[in-house]
């Protein structure tokens, strides 16, 4: 095994750490470990983010429904139009980008670029919202409450963003679900990773039928993230995530930024 190859390894290790430590975030770390460690293409990095980040998030749904933590059927309405999305923009809307998109003087921003690019400014977004954290919720039980229309939009979106850059999304679903479903925020964050897994690894099914895959390094890499948020876990009982959060999200906003000048500088 080569030197990079075991970086990568401890890389997803730490993603997995990270998303058991504060419940999310850690998968907006995988494209640019894919990119930027294993020098993947931007379209394979996606690709394969998707399914690292589908399976991490079943094994902590799974665990969160053994506690009785997930809303079964709102996470069903809310995925629905976010899986059929992401498949489709997987399936057709990516593969029928060009290579070449536009040219600013001498500089051409290429597909990769874009993506690239692109995927920055969502870190960008996500680290905004754990910088800024969230008030605290008011612990009284509510009945749930469905907004369908914005909740169709919102699957929709999340879907689309999900197709494009591969990565969960959870910074947009947690508050969607919390103000259009009106779940309490514990169970939003139970359930949004129930929503994550099918839509990521729905997406996934997308690629295959687009990208040859190298499962046994994907599955391998899978393991090493899936082990991390186990352990992430464990460090919860002696660890604060939310204290956590902050900070990753600033490292997340300097890796945004980093992106965007590597890049188009």
């Amino acid at each position: 095994m080569e030197t990079i190859e075991i970086i990568g390894f401890i890389a997803a290790l730490i993603i997995g750490v990270v998303l058991g430590l504060i419940g999310g975030g850690g998968s907006i770390l995988t494209v640019p470990v894919f990119v930027y460690i294993l020098s993947f293409d931007p379209i394979i990095a996606t690709a394969y983010s998707l399914f690292v980040v589908g399976t991490t998030a079943l094994v902590g749904a799974i665990r969160n429904a053994q506690k009785g933590m997930v809303d079964f059927k709102t996470g069903i309405i809310f995925a629905i139009p976010a899986l059929i999305t992401v498949y489709l923009t997987r399936r057709y809307i990516v593969p029928a980008i060009p290579d070449q998109l536009f040219s600013v003087g001498d500089f051409m921003v290429t597909k990769s670029i874009g993506i690239m690019v692109f995927f920055a400014l969502i870190m960008l977004l996500a680290a905004y919202f754990m910088i800024k954290g969230r008030k605290e919720e008011n612990t009284e039980e509510t009945a749930v409450q469905y907004n369908i229309p914005l909740i169709l939009v919102e699957g929709t979106l999340v879907g689309f963003l999900t197709g494009i850059v591969g990565a969960g999304g959870g910074f947009l679903i947690i508050p969607a679900l919390v103000l259009l479903a009106k779940l309490s925020m514990k169970n939003a964050v139970a359930t949004s990773l129930l929503i994550i897994a099918i839509k990521s690894l729905i997406g996934f099914i997308g690629d295959v039928e687009n990208i040859a895959i190298d499962w046994t390094f994907l599955v391998v890499f899978t393991l090493f993230s899936v082990v991390g948020i186990f352990i992430g876990m464990y460090l919860t009982r002696f660890i604060d995530g939310n204290k956590l959060k902050k900070g990753f999200g600033w490292f997340v906003l300097i890796m945004g930024i980093y992106i965007v000048f590597k890049e188009l500088m």
